[in-house]
């Protein structure tokens, strides 16, 4: 196992995300050649933290697949758009830039995202073309391109159904800008450049309301985007891995309906 923490810093920011790592190694008893898809993870938290639940015990659930992952701990309030976005951008290129050392396979690499984790990971997949993000990093576009998007109750839409603390703290006083808050709502940045996704919610999630996976959904289909979308009667939200491993204390967030998601998930990565 190759665990590293690895500070990622984008020009002109002071601020840096922390990056940590959980790369499989090879063995000579084993195949010595073998490349791994990798899994980057971005917790949720409402762009104001990033959640430990939705950190190290879903990365353990890849690692016991045969996965690579990582955990992105992004920036976050006071800290504004685009920065979070720039930070998983230099992660997927550093990904890349590194891959025959930590035996990545440079055509699996995936951002899960969950909550507000998930809107910067579905940015990433529907603004990875912009140009502002390869000239901040001095790198291709093709260089922070994600393979696949695993979102979980995400947050994507900054209209009627919006997860309105999200997009305060993402965008500070530019939340007051109509033209900037649309700009963020993702169902609308949708093209056949977006990658394939895998989508899970809860019908009764009282946080993010399940229309911001709906409304992404169809956005994907419209465009054509391979799209598979899993929805649950009942849960509320942040729900991870919905069992005891990241249960509260009280017992809440422990969901016996909703933890076939990882399983599900495993599946549609066989097939990106």
């Amino acid at each position: 196992m190759i665990c590293k923490k690895i500070k990622i810093a984008v020009n002109t920011y002071e601020e840096t995300a922390d990056l940590y790592t959980y790369f499989l190694d090879n063995s000579i008893e084993m195949d010595m050649e073998r490349k791994r898809p990798v899994i980057v993870i971005c917790p949720g938290g409402g762009y104001a933290m990033t959640s430990d639940r939705e950190a190290e015990p879903i990365a353990m659930q890849y690692l016991a697949k045969g996965y690579h992952a990582v955990i992105l701990r992004y920036s976050v309030e006071p800290a504004r758009y685009p920065l979070a976005l720039l930070q998983l951008a230099k992660t997927v290129a550093f990904l890349r830039e590194n891959a025959e050392e930590f035996h990545i396979d440079t055509n699996k690499i995936v951002v899960q995202g969950f909550s507000a984790g998930g809107h910067l990971a579905a940015s990433l997949g529907v603004f990875w073309k912009k140009d502002f993000i390869a000239q901040t990093l001095g790198v291709s576009s093709e260089m922070v391109k994600p393979n696949g998007m695993i979102l979980s109750y995400p947050v994507i839409t900054s209209g009627e159904f919006a997860h309105t603390g999200s997009f305060e703290c993402l965008l500070g006083d530019d939340y007051n800008n109509l033209d900037k808050r649309k700009e963020q709502s993702l169902e609308f940045q949708v093209s056949g450049d977006t990658p394939p996704t895998f989508l899970w919610h809860t019908v009764t999630d009282d946080c993010v309301p399940v229309e911001n996976s709906l409304l992404f959904f169809n956005a994907l289909r419209k465009f054509k985007v391979p799209v598979e979308m899993h929805l649950y009667p009942i849960g509320g939200h942040g729900l991870s891995l919905a069992n005891e491993e990241t249960g509260y204390k009280d017992g809440g967030c422990i969901q016996k309906e909703c933890q076939s998601w990882m399983e599900l998930t495993w599946n549609w990565l066989q097939n990106i």
